[in-house]
This record gives structure tokens, sequence and C-alpha cells, in this order.
């Protein structure tokens, strides 16, 4: 299967998208349809040897939509706002043309008699020479919407404007010409210019505020740089980053922004990482650091090797993985989608039978009053707030959680993780800083060689724990190493200087050594300290113990004990009984489960599962990745380059704790938006359609209200740019 997205054009509310979804799905070759409508981007799983990306473009554009490639920023900025300068035109003419027509619903009422109307604004021809041009130029695209809808045997917000405002009109034009010139008539051209006047102005909000939903995209995509210094071939040439290739050299001075992610390979300085991590301090870095594209080099002159380029670059992965999660589908939104697929049918069958109803029992046989229910329940119903309630909190919701740091890379998981109660944490780069020290040392045997027995070994591994060992050791001696050998969760063995040595926890070393009394009170003494316990053998004789700590990290217990309250905590670790529940207490969690290997993670998530609980592991993404798979929303910590984790569902940038706080705020304030808007907007409809159905509202009162209610959605997700701050 392909998977493409793509732009979308001409929607205007959720039965578009819906009838989008709809007439896809139902194409061979084509796995899942997903169409967002604040986006304007639909999502397509296909077969390109069943059906192709041109196809369903044509799909696309036979029920009356344009679909056309991704733009780039720039590109979708400078549309946006042509676009919304177009609509803003388009209201502003109408509105010119509408107010005299509005003007003359004084002379309606008696009680405003006192208020003078000149007889040029109730002369009938001046009326309909004013309504035309705003009916069918202006509204032009409603007729358009209605036809294409309807053509596709289904129904949107356009049918029922054109539907409402058509009736108005056409009836004002049958009453022109079926009384007497000098007759005084009640004409309508007024409500549907009105109406229409109105609508327009709703979408011209609505598009403006719609804008401000992906200020948190255009705000990241900002900070890329254009160009760069490169020295290539001996020479230094400036060139855009789009030609730049991985392993060139790029020059970077002392206030520049770093073009690219790489590696640095001359000079040393402090890097302003706050952009991509939000963290105020600077970083100092030398030889040999990673540093990440579109940070500011603030002190020095550097050298970096570049080693991503492109789609790979940490902030353009950044974007990819919002704009995913801003073009999901949360659970929430089906119910409204199912909502919306029969919304305008049923709407349209209330305003026939209320037409019917007052015609024929409550005011029988006065057209004008009946007519002007049938447009007031047709106008108020129009279901554009209840498309925009889900999709424009995930914007805004996701957005902000980006600039924060906080990556959810699906709406599913924004929506499920206010849900959790149990927080499972991994211990090693988790709680801790991720970098251990040995702390400790203590030789068994007399022979000078075994310092350099242990590095010879560790730096055959990726451990954490090893890279400890290595640059403690980093002085002694490198010897050659043969049958290296992981054995996983245990420790590693190999043969150095024809001797064979074990290096591991200490229950592992047990089963090759035995361990006297005083080196078992060692052990013990460390592990009371927080410390894991290492040791090595040689030929089965033990030979060496190391101390090693990895220091918890400074906001831990405070963000522990600000989640305590709410959630049950849990600490995993490989560690001993001993040592992960020294670590335990000094943090402030009782519940540790320890001894358990990298492979047993994902079991114990599964066993607090079946005890009904909605569990949370957090890790840092290097062996936890069964258990973030397994959990019903994995959390991985770390730095810029390993924020993308496949297994995660939420991954923290910048790897600080308190963002576990966050990411549960977030999603319990981005969820209840998200119910205040379907609340509001079935509310709305609840309410509104029975008052205009009783004759409580008039056409162009409910036209001001259908208006109101979408710009109302927007305005009120948007809220949430500053709640979560």
């Amino acid at each position: 299967m392909t998977k493409e997205t793509f732009k979308i054009s001409g929607m205007h509310c959720a039965a578009c998208a819906t009838r989008i979804e709809r007439t896809l799905n139902r194409e061979v070759g084509i796995e899942s349809a997903n169409v967002n409508l604040v986006m304007e981007k639909g999502t397509v799983s296909y077969d390109p040897s069943q059906i192709s990306s041109a196809q369903i473009f044509e799909k696309i554009e036979k029920i009356g939509f344009q679909a056309h490639a991704i733009e780039t920023q720039q590109q979708t900025r400078e549309r946006k706002q042509r676009e919304l300068k177009q609509q803003k035109y388009k209201f502003l003419a109408a509105l010119i043309l509408s107010l005299p027509l509005l003007y003359t619903m004084f002379g309606h009422f008696s009680f405003l008699s006192f208020v003078p109307v000149p007889e040029l604004f109730m002369n009938r021809w001046f009326q309909l020479t004013l309504a035309t041009p705003v009916q069918f130029i202006l509204g032009w695209q409603f007729y358009v919407g209605a036809y294409q809808s309807l053509s596709n045997k289904s129904a949107n917000m356009d049918v029922l404007v054109a539907m409402g405002t058509s009736a108005a009109y056409f009836y004002s034009i049958y009453l022109m010409f079926t009384h007497e010139i000098g007759h005084h008539v009640s004409l309508y051209f007024e409500t549907s210019a009105v109406l229409i006047t109105l609508i327009l102005l709703g979408k011209y909000l609505e598009k403006r505020a719609k804008g401000h939903a992906s200020d948190a995209i255009e705000k990241l995509a900002s900070l890329q740089v254009r160009n760069a210094e490169v020295e290539r071939d001996g020479q230094i040439q400036y060139m855009s980053i789009d030609d730049v290739k991985v392993g060139d050299i790029v020059r970077v001075r002392s206030g520049e922004q770093i073009p690219l992610d790489g590696v640095l390979v001359e000079g040393w300085s402090t890097v302003d990482e706050s952009m991509l991590t939000g963290e105020s301090i600077p970083v100092d870095k030398t030889v040999g650091d990673t540093v990440i594209g579109s940070t500011l080099n603030q002190q020095n002159f550097i050298k970096v090797r570049v080693t991503h380029t492109g789609d790979d670059l940490v902030l353009n992965q950044i974007i990819q993985v919002v704009e995913a999660a801003q073009g999901d589908k949360p659970q929430i939104q089906r119910l409204a989608d199912q909502v919306s697929n029969v919304f305008v049918p049923v709407v349209v069958s209330i305003a026939l039978l209320a037409f019917v109803v007052w015609y024929f029992l409550i005011a029988p046989f006065e057209l004008s009053q009946a007519l002007e229910i049938f447009i007031a329940v047709i106008v108020i119903a129009c279901p554009c707030a209840l498309g925009l309630a889900t999709p424009t909190s995930i914007m805004v919701g996701s957005g902000r959680a980006a600039e924060a740091g906080i990556l959810f890379k699906t709406a599913e998981a924004l929506e499920q993780t206010h849900r959790m109660d149990t927080l499972v944490f991994d211990k090693t780069g988790t709680l801790t800083v991720g970098k251990p020290q040995v702390m400790t040392e203590y030789r068994l045997i007399s022979n000078e060689a075994i310092g350099s027995y242990m590095r010879s070994l560790e730096q055959q591994s990726e451990h954490p724990l090893s890279k400890a060992i290595v640059k403690y050791f980093e002085q002694e001696t490198v010897l050659p190493v043969e049958d290296y050998e992981t054995h996983t969760g245990n420790g590693i063995s190999g043969t150095v200087n024809g001797q064979h040595v074990v290096i591991g926890a200490v229950d592992y070393i047990e089963q090759h050594a035995l361990l006297d009394q005083s080196t078992r009170q060692k052990v013990t003494e460390l592990q009371q300290t927080g410390a894991t316990v290492i040791a090595m053998t040689i030929d089965a004789e033990v030979a060496m113990v190391l101390g090693i700590r990895d220091e918890p990290k400074e906001e831990a217990r405070h963000v522990l004990a600000q989640l305590q309250s709410n959630y049950e905590l849990i600490m995993l670790s490989g560690d001993s009984e001993t040592t992960a529940r020294a670590i335990g207490r000094e943090l402030g969690i009782s519940n540790v489960i320890a001894g358990v290997k990298p492979d047993e993670k994902a079991q114990v998530i599964a066993d607090l599962q079946q005890q009904g609980k909605k569990v949370m592991m957090i890790g840092d993404g290097l062996n936890d990745a069964p258990a973030l798979v397994k959990s019903d929303i994995g959390v991985a910590m770390g730095s810029g380059s390993d924020f993308a984790l496949e297994s995660a569902d939420i991954a923290l940038i910048k790897g600080n704790l308190q963002h576990i706080a966050e990411s549960l705020k977030l999603s319990h304030l981005t969820i209840r938006n998200i119910k205040q808007n379907l609340f509001f907007a079935f509310c709305y409809n609840m309410i509104g359609i029975p008052f205009a159905a009783m004759g409580f509202l008039a056409p162009w009162l409910a036209g001001t209200a259908m208006a109101f209610s979408s710009v109302s959605v927007v305005l009120n997700a948007l809220r949430l740019k500053h709640i979560a701050k």
C-alpha cells in the first residue's frame, strides 16, 4: 500500500468531507481515505497497481472538488491570504448591496414607523436590482456546491443555503408579478440577500480564525534556515540547503543558525536549542557532539559535518508528526461524522413539515408566513459548527503541544492520553539522567591488567553502563577480544589474553563464580546507596566489583509527587531489588518492579492491563520498544534525535519529566474543548431548529445565529493556545 496526502479545495462543511471519504472508500484499490476539513487535506492508503493518484484526483474532481499536490509552506500561506482577501471582498460587495435592503425592514414594522424609509428603497425593481447580483453572482458558489452535492446523491450545507435563499428570492419575484404596480406588497429580497451576506461574513471570519489554528506549524516551518556556507572540493560555496549533501562540512559563525543536523568536527560553542526543546539554557557543544538544524550558534565559529538533510531533519520530522496528528481522526469525531451523514436530509424534512403545519394548520394559507418558517429552519441548521468542532481543537491542541516539545503522533493519542490511570516509568534514562558514572571500584585480585580486561571487553558493547565503564578506564590499554558474546539482560563475555572473562550483574556472575562474605557485604552496601553493581570474573574467579550510579533527574521527585495524587506510579528496573528500591525511596515511588529484563517489560504491561488498568509506559526509547507498543499509550523520552521512535505514541523532545504532566493536561484540555464544541453545536441545532419551526426566529436572525455558531466554535478551540501555556 502507498500512503499519499494531498490538498483538497472547495469543501464547505463536514458533509463535504464525508462525501469525499465515502466516494473514495468505495473505490477498488483504496484501503482507507481520511479527509480533514480544517486543514483541507486528504490522506489515502491505496494499492498503486489497482489505482493511481491521478485517478484518485479525478474521482475527487468528478464530485465537485479540486485535488492537487501538497504545497510548500510559503505557497500555502500565499494561497490562504489570497482566499481570505477574496472572501473579504465578496462579503463587502454583498454588504454594500444588502444594506439598503436591510434598511427596508424598518418599513415592515409598525413600531418603527418613525424611521424614514426612502421611497426608492421600497421600489420592487430597485430591490430586485440589488438582490439579484447577491443571489446569483456572490452566492453562485452555493448553487454550484448544491448541484454537485445532489448530483452525487448527497446533501451538504450548500443545499440548505441554496434552498433557503432561493425560496425567499423567487417567492418575492412571484409577489412582484402577481400584485399590481403601486400596490404595497412585502417582498423578501432582503431576506435572501441579507442571509447570503451573513453567511459570507461567517465564512470570512471562520476562514480567518481557522488560519490561526495552523499557526504552530507555520511557526515551526519559519524556523528553517534556507542557505548554508559549505566547504566542498577545497572551496567555500554558498548554496541552498536543498543542495547540501550528507557528509558536507558547513561553516557556522557566532550568532548564526546551524543550517542542518550534523556532528561538530571543529571548534566548540554554546548552542541555543530553545526553539526545539523549550529549554532556555544554552547547551555546551564540542567536537563529536550532535547539533540540530535551525538551532542558534551563540559563541564561536564552528564546523559541522552534515548527517541529515531534507525530510530526515529533526525539524522537518517534527512538522511531519504534528501534521499527521492534525490530519488524523479521533474516535470522538466519528460520532459527528455519523450525524453529519443524515443531518441535511433530516433538516429538509423538518423544514417541509414545519411549512405544511404552518400553511394548513397554524396560519392557514398564509404562504409568506409558512415560507419564512421554512427558510429559518433551513438556514439555522447549516452544520458548519459540527464539522469544525473536532478538527479545529485537534489542530490547536497538537500544535500547542509541539511548541512545548510534546509530540502527539496521532489524534488518537491526544484523545486517549487523559484516560490513563497507571504510569509505568523505566528507570535508566527516564527517571535518571541516563549518564551513569563509576562511583566505586573494588579489586579482588592483584592482576594489574584487570582494568585493561574490563575496558577491552566493555568497549564492544553499546550499553549505557558499558560506556560509563569505558570512560572510567580510558587510561587502560585496549587488548584484543575473541569470542565476544552478549547475554541480553545479564552481561557480556569474551576471551582476553587467552583468559575467559565475564562481566555482568551480580546475580549472573554468581552463576560463574563464588562471592565470599566480604564481597557480598560490599555489594549490599553499594546497592543500598542506589548504585548498580557490576562484577567481573577472570577464569571463574571474581576479579573486580564496580558501583555505578545514575543520578535521578533534577525534576524527577517534584514531578512524581505532583502525579502521585491522581495516578498509580510504577518504576521498572533491571537492577536488583535492593538497588531499585533505594532509587525508588529517593524518588518517592513505593511500587517498584526490579530485575526486569528488556524482553520482560511488555509482559509487565500486559499483566497490569489484565487488571483493568489503563497504562502509560514512559521509556527512553532504547530497549523499551516492546513495552511502549504494548501499553495503551507509549511515551518516548529523549533528545530531538530519537523523538520519532516508531513504537511511541508521544515523544518528549527535551526528555523533561515535567512534560509527562503537561501531556496529560493537554490531552484533558483538548478533549474537554472538543466536547464543549460538540455540545454547543448539537445544542445550537436542538434549540435553534425548534425555535425556528415555532416561528420565533426571523430568517435573517437565523442566518446570524448560524454564522455565530461556526465562528464561536473556532474561537473556543483557539483558547487552547493560551490555556495550555
